[in-house]
């Protein structure tokens, strides 16, 4: 048995929308996929959670133990975005400070919930054990080192590492270069 669902099994999935040669792990977990949009040339491995609105570009790696948290806020993920292993993007978050209970076994009227989209813009790659909180926006270009921290805005084709995250220095775009050609080859 193939470890990846078929495509006409993930017809029956109901995705709002399923590109072509999408490569889904059966081991992975999805809560309302009529919510869920995914591109072309998508893989998405053993153990990913996705919940909620989430849209998924073209040549996006989602790596195993990764969580997105797309709410009703919703994660937008672009071309050629990679997510490493065991990272968690938040587009909806409990309040903290203690004015209100948390966690989903608590009545909404108990809670206080807040959410603001998160979007991975094309070519951005986050290292494994990242975390990213609601409201992010990772410009075009931009790599975040492993176990980093997100809970801003970062600028296009920086390097971002720590935590929280800081810019270290610039990307190099040689990659869209590339993109190019891979495009122009995929006609």
């Amino acid at each position: 048995m193939n470890s990846f669902y078929s495509e006409e099994e993930l017809k029956k999935l109901g995705f709002e929308s399923i590109g072509k040669n999408v490569s889904i792990s059966r081991k992975a977990s999805f809560y309302g996929t009529d919510r869920i949009k995914i591109g072309n040339n998508v893989r998405i491995d053993d153990f990913a959670l996705l919940s909620g609105m989430i849209e998924i570009g073209n040549n996006v790696h989602i790596a195993a133990y990764t969580a997105l948290y797309g709410g009703k806020a919703g994660i937008k993920l672009g071309d050629y975005v990679g997510i490493s292993s065991r990272c968690a993007v938040y587009a909806e978050s409990d309040d903290y400070m203690g004015h209100a209970m948390s966690n989903p076994t608590v009545p909404s009227k108990y809670r206080k919930t807040y959410g603001e989209q998160v979007r991975m813009e094309r070519h951005v790659l986050i290292g494994s054990g990242t975390t990213v909180l609601p409201g992010s926006v990772i410009a075009e270009g931009s790599a975040v080192g492993s176990m980093s921290f997100v809970n801003k805005s970062l600028d296009e084709w920086g390097i971002y590492v720590g935590i929280p995250c800081k810019y270290i220095k610039e990307r190099s775009k040689d990659i869209l270069r590339l993109a190019e050609e891979y495009e122009h080859e995929s006609i």
